[in-house]
């Protein structure tokens, strides 16, 4: 099994400076409590925040302080999270990278975190990641037609489960851009009742991504808000009656794109017209009803670029990095924090 997912630190040299045994202690103590943390899989967190009636935020991470500051709401929150990697970060930061921060993460925190693939577009990439220590993977086949979709779906899991590591599929077409994934508004397709359960069914996959109205990127209503919750109930009841219990959906493309960071961004130089999120109430509901995992990305974004963008033209004169990143990473530490207060309720579920 890979370093990522044991995290144990066997044969530490000692230190090349005498401590004082109250230093040593404190040293060891440290060093022991990194050896205990591990990353865990989503099956047990959906389970206990489907029972709660809270879901589990899935934050996107691109870069060191994207992941700072998701990991300081969620310790400060005392919040479970599932940090995921798209195709487009693991290409930017390279998997290695972004596999020690995490580790940092876990050696940083106490709250329960999962490494999740998101969109792993066939079965090498969700390979690579489960062999490089991802607790989580999401093979996404919704670009196939159904039967090829469950061949791809079920070839995951197999090798998936045989490593104790969870698999999330999707089924349904959301529209949007983001990083490699591109569907256009008339080839987005609603996820058919009758097929979620049968795609259960053939592939075994533990959690389903089902399109019910929400949709990637910054754009993704040009009207009035609309989620199919009455779809959503459909589903859920059709995979109890069908023996799979209170099965855990997950909804992708579900940042609220928040006017504020919107408004900063255009005030400073930004061009970003008639921007439309998923309004925070209705991920509220879905939360408390039946959905276990809600993806948050382009709100990250926002967070940190609207950020940047006002202390560049605030301070023209600056160009140390550490001076507009470190505000960044507070405004997604800020934004993260109230996800999980306000919106998806996992605050105060660390130790669930």
């Amino acid at each position: 099994m890979c370093l990522l997912y044991e995290i144990i630190i066997r044969g530490l040299p000692p230190h090349p400076n005498p401590l004082s045994e109250g230093e040593g202690t404190g040293i060891k103590r440290r060093r022991t409590q990194m050896s205990e943390r591990k990353l865990v899989g989503t099956n047990e967190m959906f389970k206990k925040a489907l029972a709660g009636g809270y879901a589990i935020g899935a934050y996107n991470v691109n870069n060191m302080e994207i992941l700072q500051g998701i990991a300081e709401a969620a310790e400060e929150t005392q919040s479970p999270i599932i940090l995921q990697v798209s195709a487009g970060a693991r290409k930017y930061a390279n998997q290695t990278y972004l596999i020690k921060l995490v580790e940092a993460a876990l050696a940083t925190t106490t709250v329960p975190i999962a490494l999740h693939l998101d969109h792993g577009a066939d079965f090498e990439i969700c390979k690579a990641c489960i062999d490089g220590g991802f607790s989580s993977v999401m093979i996404d086949g919704s670009r196939f037609p159904f039967d090829e979709n469950v061949k791809l779906t079920k070839q995951v899991v197999e090798y998936a489960h045989e490593r104790g590591v969870s698999v999330e599929a999707e089924l349904g077409k959301l529209a949007g851009v983001e990083d490699d994934v591109n569907v256009s508004e008339k080839d987005a397709k609603y996820t058919n009742v009758k097929e979620a359960v049968e795609f259960v069914k053939q592939t075994g996959c533990d959690s389903l991504a089902i399109a019910i109205g929400t949709s990637h990127g910054a754009y993704k209503f040009k009207g009035e808000a609309k989620l199919d919750f009455e779809r959503l109930k459909e589903i859920k009841d059709a995979l109890k009656e069908a023996g799979f219990g209170d099965y855990p959906i997950v909804l992708h493309g579900s940042s609220s794109v928040p006017a504020e960071f919107v408004a900063k961004c255009n005030q400073y130089g930004g061009q970003l017209p008639n921007a439309q999120g998923v309004p925070e109430e209705m991920l509220n509901y879905a939360s408390k009803h039946g959905v276990a995992k809600i993806n948050i990305d382009t709100d990250l974004r926002l967070a940190m670029t609207s950020t940047i963008r006002e202390f560049f033209v605030e301070h023209p004169e600056k160009f140390d990095p550490r001076e507009y990143m470190g505000p960044g990473r507070t405004a997604v530490k800020e934004m993260v924090k109230h996800k999980m207060v306000d919106v998806l309720g996992t605050a105060g579920h660390a130790k669930d």
